[in-house]
């Protein structure tokens, strides 16, 4: 299965990390969506301030700290993605133990590094 991913927290600002993750994603010629407070573009991926409801979604990326994901987990648990990465800075229990008693994957990651050692 391809692994489709979604970028929560996306910016169009270089300097985040979340921008050098679609540049990284792309760059593997990986299916990648984006879900930021402002809209834009990286790359060819459009970067949509609505949850839009992505069929198919491997992998959700967080680039949102904990309070910011509140308004979140019921779309993440709608969607249903394999799994859901934590970037550091992301990481928050309640989520997490949200997604696990959902059986979606929960990997507290560097999405960068994931993809620098192919083990994304």
């Amino acid at each position: 299965m391809e692994k489709s991913t979604l970028v929560l927290g996306a910016s169009v600002n270089t300097a985040r990390y979340s921008n050098k993750a679609i540049f990284k994603l792309r760059e593997r010629k990986i299916e990648t969506f984006a879900i930021g407070v402002e809209k834009g573009h990286v790359l060819d991926v459009v970067i949509e301030t609505e949850k839009v409801e992505y069929e198919n979604l491997h992998t959700i990326t967080l680039y949102l700290n904990p309070v910011r994901q509140k308004e979140y987990y019921n779309y993440i648990l709608k969607v249903k993605p394999i799994r859901v990465i934590f970037n550091p800075g992301t990481e928050n229990t309640e989520l997490m133990n949200l997604l696990k008693e959902n059986a979606i994957e929960v990997e507290a990651a560097c999405t960068l590094v994931l993809l620098s050692v192919d083990q994304y």
